[in-house]
Formats: structure tokens, C-alpha cells, sequence
């Protein structure tokens, strides 16, 4: 027991710890304002499907439940639903208001992978292929399984209604209506947990924060409910604006919590791996290039031999080097040409790498001369400056390092 409170206290304080170091709760403002610009569209979305199933009454009255406090919030969202559906419909707005549509929700899912990525420090997006297959298959299944969850939720209430006489079955269903919004709502988080960051997720390091994050959203959840007197006292300052304020409240602390339990499966994943004082930009450039070389080595003795390529994962087990450097010197290394990765552009697929040049030429010299030639050069300078013998000499001087650095193989180390 004292170990088991021991690594979660661990776990806890690393995401702390990196959940203001990463300043998520500036994304989780920016997750705010664009909530806002999509709600409708997704809502429009959710009801469009409700009323293809015949659950349109369903969704509206859940919908109307959750937002009990705040019943002008909640008229004003299903007006703005309404309006928007039945436009969409005319011949005139049809391909406009879906284009419109598409692009709020898509621009929404975009921006929420882009925090997941930089929770878990991942650098490279989706392919364009998994982002048309992956969000358009979020988009339509999302309002298919809220509708089909809203509507068992009901069926299960009806039957509790029917069976009041019945003193064993009774509480039981009971019970189990009564949790099913957290059951709901820590699958949502779990499945969001997994599938949104573009890297491998081990769903058994998802569950014990999908379940909190879903605790904390139906506390939450109660809490704006519950709060009448508080938010009847804060109409009587701003008036009927008052509903704007407090929803954008809401939707900000409903952000915080779901980046959080992001921040502690990311953490949960990699707590055996972390450098507690150390940081990538904190790396000087030499023990860079000493990592890099380190890594590039395990790849090239991998590749000759004819082992399956290394992931990050296993490359952070082999070298002991923390994952988030591991990643960091892997993407640094695509893009000086040293690494190349194999994806199956399957997400339960793990990413691999290999060496992009063969064992035989891949050399010291080589990538010390790769990884310190990136970037751009934008500052022009007068040649004259550079002509002087003193600037000849030290040309030559780099020039003949690199090339005797080039005798050193790096599956050779």
C-alpha cells in the first residue's frame, strides 16, 4: 500500500508539475473560445441525428436538464440549433452552412489534437488521410453514441418507474441509474484519453484518470445545477448577460479538468522515465549531439542486423534516456535527414524508425554536419568579411574535423 501511494503521489505531483510548467491553462482558454464558435455547429450535428432516430425530444429534454441553472443559456442554444438546421436545409444556405459547419467542428477537433500533442510532445500531426478518416468518423459516431447514451438513460429511468413495487430490483437499478452518468462520462474521457494524442496510448494508463476526470466533470456538472441562489444574485448584476459569463465559466474549469487527466496519462505512461531536473531546452548542444549519436547508433546496430526498427518507447528503454528527449532529438533528426519513420497510419500502430542512410556511410561527421545544418540562413553578409586568412584557416580547420569525424561509424559505438 505504501508503494502503490507512493508512485500515485509521484504521478500526481509530475502533472502538476508539468501542468503549469506547459501553461495548459492557456489552451484550455483557447479550447474555451473555440468550444464557442462550434457549440452550434456541433449541436446541430447531435440533433440532426437525434431527429434521423426519432430521439430528437430525448436530446432536447437531456439537454435542457443539464442546464437546469441556466435555462436561458440552454433557450438560446436550441434556437440558434433550430434557426441553423432549418437554413441549412434551403437550397440557397445548403453548401454554405455545411461547409461552415464542417470547418467550425473540424477547426475545434484540430485545436484539441494540438494540445494533446504538445501534453504528450508529440511534434508531427496526423497524416491528411487519418485526419479525413478519423474526424469525419468522430463527427457522425459522436452524436450517434450521445443520442444512443441519452436514450438508455431514459429507457432505464422508465423501467425504475415501472418496477417501484419491486424491493430487491429497486435500489439496485436505482444505483445503477444513479452512476450511470459517471460510468458515461469516464468512457468519453478514456476513449478521448486514447484516441486524440497522435502517439501510442496504453489505454491501462488511461482508466484511473479517465475516471477522475469524469468524477470531476459530474461534481462539476451538480455544482452549476445546484448554484441557483449564487447565479439568481449574479443576474441581479449583470441582468440577462449574466448567462454568457457564467457558460464560458463553465465550459474554461470543464476544459482544466479534461487537459489535467491528459497531463496524468501522459505522466502515468512515462513516471519511470523522467529527469525531474532536467529539460529539453535546458540540454546544451553538445550532450545533444552525444544523445543523438547515442540513439542513432541503437538504430543502425538494429537495421544491420535485420531487427524489427525501433520505437520511441523502446529506444528510451534501451538508451535510459527520458521519453520526452527521446522524442524531441527523434524529430530533430527527421528533419536534418538522419531518421526516417514507418507508420502504418493505423492508430493502435506504434511509429518506427530506421536510419535514413545505410550503417556503412552513416558516420559521426556526417551527423554532426547534418543536425548543425539546419535552418535557413537569412542574414546576408558582405564577403569581404569572410575572405580574410584568419576566417580560411578556421573554415579548414572545421572542414578537416568533419571529415576525420566521417571515419567513425556510429553502429560502431
Amino acid at each position: 500500500m505504501k508503494i502503490i501511494m507512493a508512485k500515485t503521489w509521484r504521478r500526481l505531483m509530475l502533472a502538476i508539475k508539468f501542468f503549469t510548467a506547459k501553461r495548459v491553462m492557456s489552451d484550455a482558454s483557447a479550447l474555451t473560445y473555440s468550444t464557442l464558435l462550434a457549440i452550434v455547429p456541433v449541436m446541430a450535428v447531435v440533433f440532426a441525428v437525434a431527429r434521423g432516430f426519432g430521439y430528437s425530444k430525448y436530446i432536447e429534454t437531456w439537454f435542457r436538464d443539464a442546464f437546469s441553472s441556466q435555462p436561458a443559456v440552454a433557450d438560446t442554444l436550441i434556437g440558434f440549433v433550430n434557426s441553423y438546421l432549418i437554413h441549412t436545409q434551403s437550397s440557397i444556405f445548403l453548401g454554405v452552412g455545411l461547409v461552415v459547419m464542417l470547418y467550425t467542428v473540424l477547426m475545434l477537433v484540430m485545436n484539441i489534437e494540438s494540445v494533446f500533442n504538445t501534453i504528450w510532445n508529440v511534434k508531427r500531426q496526423r497524416s491528411l488521410f487519418r485526419t479525413v478518416t478519423d474526424y469525419v468518423a468522430m463527427l457522425f459516431l459522436c452524436p450517434i453514441a450521445i443520442v444512443l447514451m441519452s436514450g438508455l438513460s431514459f429507457f432505464f429511468a422508465n423501467i425504475t418507474a415501472l418496477i417501484p413495487y419491486v424491493s430487491v430490483l429497486t435500489p439496485t437499478v436505482k444505483l445503477l441509474i444513479n452512476l450511470s452518468p459517471f460510468v458515461i462520462m469516464s468512457l468519453m474521457f478514456i476513449g478521448l484519453y486514447v484516441f486524440m494524442p497522435n502517439t501510442h496510448v496504453r489505454l491501462s494508463h488511461c482508466i484511473a484518470p479517465g475516471i477522475l476526470a469524469g468524477v470531476a466533470m459530474q461534481i462539476l456538472q451538480f455544482a452549476y445545477i445546484n448554484s441557483q441562489i449564487w447565479v439568481s444574485s449574479y443576474n441581479a448584476i449583470y441582468g440577462s448577460f449574466a448567462a454568457l459569463p457564467m457558460f464560458m465559466l463553465w465550459i474554461q474549469i470543464s476544459w482544466i479538468i479534461c487537459l489535467f487527466g491528459a497531463e496524468l496519462c501522459y505522466t502515468s505512461q512515462n513516471v519511470d522515465f523522467f529527469d525531474f531536473n532536467t529539460s529539453v531546452d535546458d540540454i546544451s548542444h553538445r550532450y545533444k549531439l552525444m544523445l543523438s549519436a547515442m540513439i542513432l547508433s541503437c538504430l543502425c546496430k538494429q537495421h544491420d542486423k535485420g531487427g524489427r526498427p525501433y520505437t520511441n518507447e523502446e529506444l528510451r528503454d534501451k538508451t535510459q534516456i527520458p521519453i520526452r528527449i527521446v522524442n524531441e532529438l527523434l524529430y530533430n533528426m527527421q528533419q536534418a535527414r538522419l531518421v526516417c519513420e514507418i507508420s502504418g497510419d493505423e492508430k493502435g500502430e506504434q511509429t518506427r524508425f530506421v536510419p535514413a542512410i545505410s550503417g556503412d556511410k552513416m558516420t559521426f561527421g556526417i551527423m554532426i554536419d547534418r543536425l548543425e545544418s539546419q535552418g535557413k540562413w537569412k542574414i546576408k553578409l558582405p564577403e569581404n568579411t569572410i575572405k580574410s586568412e584568419t576566417w580560411r584557416k578556421a573554415i579548414k580547420l572545421r572542414t578537416c574535423f568533419l571529415y576525420s569525424a566521417r571515419d567513425i561509424k556510429l553502429r560502431d559505438l
